[in-house]
This record gives structure tokens, sequence and C-alpha cells, in this order.
């Protein structure tokens, strides 16, 4: 059985061992900076595979483009981080969550078919949940004056019409049930798990009309229904028909629960991954590793040096600064 070796936000990885593989997943919330020798005592062995998951937080593993293992970054806060396609230059694959920025990670130093599409997913553990239902129309997540600016002031707006809105942050599989509608609010467009977590919940979910694949994904109208993105008038004009429509609030949430169910768990998730990773040229990675110098120089030490100016911790610093040289960590 091959080992594979998982660090950053788990995501998917508890459905990987069901895929075949022996699985290290570390997970960690301490600054950390991490070179192939940390990786392999962490494991107890070399990996044959490592996937560096996004934490959304600066590059935590080093040397990873001369680690001698098939390596996978896996990029998920694109709208945020705009270092993260050159980071994952120094990879073997590379998947990214939202499909319209895969632009950014090709004609560099990864070739096209090695960054791939994988969006969002909903979890085993989001399914549905009998409906004791409170509140008209409720939002579940982050509200903050500072980080979401935008969502605070839609939500403001549209409080004003439709006063059965309710907003909170907390657990949602324990609050979806107690919606008639789930709203979904994207602060930065970008194609959020909780469209995802939503339908796997059995939610009749309201979000707004996106790029990044959305209405590839899921049908509006069947699966899910859209608004005008940050237009409160158009979210209340739609909340208000699905109001009026119980027959049609329990449709979409049927057709959105089938929808997860046949392609957008953590197991198909798990099950694509497995597939691009025992179909890869073993070949590559000699190639990669040939050329790290390179890839170093040109992609990888503008942000390391960018990543040491930035850096309060001295260690940190220094480790970045090593990393830009090439002298962090010794891959074996």
């Amino acid at each position: 059985m091959q080992r594979l070796l998982w660090i950053g936000s788990p995501f998917f990885s508890s459905a990987l061992p069901a895929c075949g593989w022996d699985v290290c997943a570390i997970n960690f919330e301490n600054l950390a900076i991490f070179s192939w020798a940390d990786l392999v005592a962490r494991a107890g062995w070399e990996p044959d595979v490592l996937v560096v998951a996004d934490k959304s937080r600066p590059p935590f593993v080093l040397g990873v483009e001369d680690m001698p293992c098939l390596t996978v970054a896996y990029c998920v806060d694109t709208h945020i981080h705009s270092w993260l396609p050159f980071y994952a230059q120094g990879f073997d694959l590379c998947l990214a969550s939202l499909r319209d920025h895969l632009q950014f990670f090709t004609n560099k130093a990864l070739a096209e078919e090695c960054v791939r599409w994988f969006p969002a997913f909903a979890k085993d553990d989001d399914r549905p949940a009998p409906h004791a239902e409170e509140w008209d129309c409720l939002f579940v997540g982050t509200l903050s004056a500072d980080k979401t600016p935008k969502r605070m002031a839609f939500l403001q707006e549209l409080q004003q019409l439709v006063p059965g809105l309710h907003a909170e942050r907390g657990d949602y599989r324990r609050l979806f049930p107690k919606g008639r509608i789930a709203l979904n609010h994207c602060e930065a467009g970008d194609l959020n798990f909780r469209v995802f977590e939503a339908l796997g919940c059995g939610a009749c979910l309201l979000t707004p009309r996106i790029g990044h694949g959305l209405l590839d994904l899921f049908q509006d109208g069947v699966h899910l229904v859209t608004y005008n993105p940050d237009d409160a008038r158009d979210a209340g004009h739609c909340i208000q028909k699905l109001l009026t429509n119980p027959l049609r609030r329990s449709l979409l949430r049927a057709a959105g629960l089938a929808a997860i169910d046949a392609k957008h768990r953590s197991r198909h998730r798990a099950e694509e991954l497995s597939r691009l990773l025992r179909a890869y040229p073993q070949q590559r990675i000699r190639e990669r590793r040939q050329r790290a110098a390179s890839i170093r120089k040109k992609w990888l030490r503008i942000i390391y040096l960018h990543m040491a100016e930035t850096a309060a911790d001295p260690r940190i610093r220094e480790a970045y600064l090593q990393a830009a040289r090439g002298t962090f960590g010794a891959a074996q």
C-alpha cells in the first residue's frame, strides 16, 4: 500500500484510506515551517505522495521543489492569496478550488495538464436533519465589518426587505434545518464551501450567481436558486417567491441533495485525486528535481523573500531566507 502524507487543512483526507492509501494527516495551529526531514519525522516514514493543503496562511512547507516524492499543492484561497499560483510551481500537481483562477497557475513551470479544477465538496457528516423551521431565511457564516464588509451591508439591506431573515455564526448542520431557505453570500465572488455544505444538508439554497463553474455543477432553478451578487432587492424577490411555494422548496432540497450525493462528496474528490496520482508519470518527479534551482529562482524566491520581510518571528524569517537560497532542510 502506498503512503500518502497530507499536511494542512484536512479537507477530504479522511476519505483517502478507502481509496487504498496509507494516510498520515497532519494538521496544526501553531506557527510552524516544515522541511522534508520534519515531515518524515512526523509521519514516521517517507511518503510516496505529499499533499500540502491550503490553511490560508503563508507557505509552511519549504524546499518542496526538490522533495523526492510526488507532490501536490491543494489551493483553495486564491481569491485571498495572490502568491499561491507562484508557490504551486514547485509541485508536481496542483488542485485549484476556483475554476476561473486556473489561468493563474498555467504558463509557468507547471504543465497545463498538471493543474486541475477541484471544486469544494460536502463532507460525509453534511446530512439532512428533520426540519424545525424557525426562520424564513437563514444565513450562517462569518459576520464581520472588517473581514466581510460587503456581506454586512448586503444583509443589513436585505433585513429591511425580509423581516424573517436571521443571520449568525455557528454549527451550520444544527442551524440549517431551522431555516425555510438557506442564504449564501460570497464576499469575494468565490465558489465557497457553503454551497456544497448547504445542499449536502438538504437545505433549500439561495446563492449568488457567480462564476467558477457554479452553473456547470448545479442547475439554477433545479438544484438551487441564484440571485444577482450583492443585490439585496433581487435576493429579496427570490426569497418571497420561494416562501410562497413550499412544494418548490421541497423539490429543490431533494434535487440539490441528489446532486451532492452523485458527484460532490469527500469520496468523489478522494477518488479523483487517487486516479490522478496513480496515472502520474514518475519520470516527471525526477525532471522537477533536476529543475529545482531554476523553479526556485524564477517562481519561489520572490515570495519567500517577501514572507521573510514581513515575518515577525526571526526563526520563521530565517527559514524563508534559507528557502530562497535553497538551503532550507535537505531532501534525500
